[in-house]
């Protein structure tokens, strides 16, 4: 019984980015990565030098040019690069809006709990200030009546 309450507000102590985490499919991940490495310099870089490289080996081809200028099967690569791209990244981006989404909403929900800490703080204080002038006003009608 203990063990079923423990596990319980373990699993209610996540944050909201280990929830969206652990609630991505295999396809979200997927998307996430051809994203994440298309959108790196390693990528680039990488994709600048198979493109000099084929230009050049198809320009100085000793034995056959397989793609001869004006390189038309290197253009239907990245034509199909493409084409598989940029759905992959949408589906990324609209994810990321989702985690934002969540994110803010996160943020709020913690807001109007600090807000309800808040005000109820300053109640506290309020009626530790009224009780102080209370016990003041108190000794000084005593003070007052003495004399």
């Amino acid at each position: 019984m203990k063990d079923n309450k423990k596990e319980a507000t373990q699993e209610e102590a996540k944050t909201w980015h280990e929830k969206h985490k652990r609630a991505m499919t295999i396809g979200d991940r997927i998307a996430d990565s051809v994203a994440n490495n298309m959108g790196s310099w390693r990528f680039i870089i990488l994709q600048t030098i198979f493109v000099v490289l084929w230009m050049t080996l198809n320009i100085i081809a000793l034995i056959s040019h397989w793609d001869p200028y004006p390189f038309i099967l290197l253009n239907l690569i990245f034509s199909t690069q493409a084409a598989y791209a940029a759905p992959i990244i949408m589906m990324a981006q609209n994810r990321q809006n989702e985690r934002d989404r969540h994110q803010a909403q996160s943020d709020y929900e913690t807001n109007l709990k600090a807000k309800v800490e808040i005000e109820n703080l300053q109640k506290e204080i309020y009626s530790m200030d009224n009780e102080k002038l209370e016990k003041i006003i108190e000794l000084l009608t005593e003070i007052k009546n003495s004399k």
